[in-house]
């Protein structure tokens, strides 16, 4: 069995009323996401005397992220497809459901909404940072990165087996509902030693605020890891290749 060729599209693509409505939609539920899960722990330790890194703090981050990526999932679902996470694009662009062109314009807005969003947080809390994700006291660089691979790929496995398969059949809201709950899970996982980001535009935006860079690159190969060998897996083990057929990403 063989997945889907990747489809690289034509530049013209870029300047298309869809492609481009796409796009802002990905833009617009990123900063509803990050805006709601960044600025949770920020209230938190605003609550706590910096107590985000608690116990009590990571249950926070978790209920917070799973339901903020709830939502941000289902009103772009039918205009995007709801990816609101570069490595979900990276994905369905590995399966051959989007194409490399709109891949990028997903990107740059991914990116721009998680950016967009941290300035919006620090500015709201009178300049309060916006934490950028970095690793706890005795975990290594390739520890982190094992733990973004793993996470990674539970994400984009379930992202597959409940959005992009088509036999999946209409399983409606149960789509978003699972794909929060495996970040909600992920955060009480690894949060405690890496963050666990999952998206490198949740990781990269509060990086760009706090100009805060290091070891930033485990939050891009990590999740782009985990989301290419998730994406190969379920296209070669659970995709039936002679039913196989290219999914416009606003239906994804």
């Amino acid at each position: 069995m063989a997945i889907t060729s990747i489809a690289f599209g034509s530049p013209a693509e870029a300047g298309q009323p869809d492609a481009l409505k796409a796009a802002l939609a990905e833009f617009i539920s990123m900063l509803i996401f990050v805006f709601a899960g960044e600025g949770s722990g920020m209230a938190f330790n605003k609550l706590t005397d910096n107590g985000s890194s608690t116990p009590a703090g990571l249950v926070a981050a978790s209920l917070a992220h799973a339901f903020a990526l709830f939502v941000a999932v289902s009103v772009g679902a039918n205009i995007s497809g709801g990816h609101v996470n570069p490595a979900v694009t990276f994905g369905a662009f590995i399966g051959g459901h989007i194409t490399f062109i709109r891949t990028l314009l997903y990107w740059i807005a991914q990116c721009l909404g998680s950016v967009v969003a941290c300035l919006l947080l620090k500015v709201a809390t009178g300049g309060l940072e916006t934490s950028a994700f970095a690793l706890s006291s005795g975990v290594g660089v390739w520890n982190a990165v094992v733990f973004e691979i793993v996470m990674t790929f539970g994400l984009v496995y379930t992202v597959y087996a409940t959005a992009v398969d088509p036999k999946r059949g209409d399983i409606g809201i149960i789509a978003p509902i699972a794909i929060g709950f495996i970040v909600g899970a992920n955060i009480l996982a690894g949060g405690a030693f890496d963050g666990a980001s999952m998206n490198p535009a949740v990781s990269f935006g509060p990086a760009v605020v706090s100009w805060t860079w290091d070891n930033h690159w485990v939050y891009w190969l990590g999740p782009f890891a985990g989301s290419a060998i998730a994406a190969i897996v379920y296209e070669v083990f659970f995709i039936n290749p002679s039913t196989h057929e290219q999914v416009p990403s606003a239906d994804f």
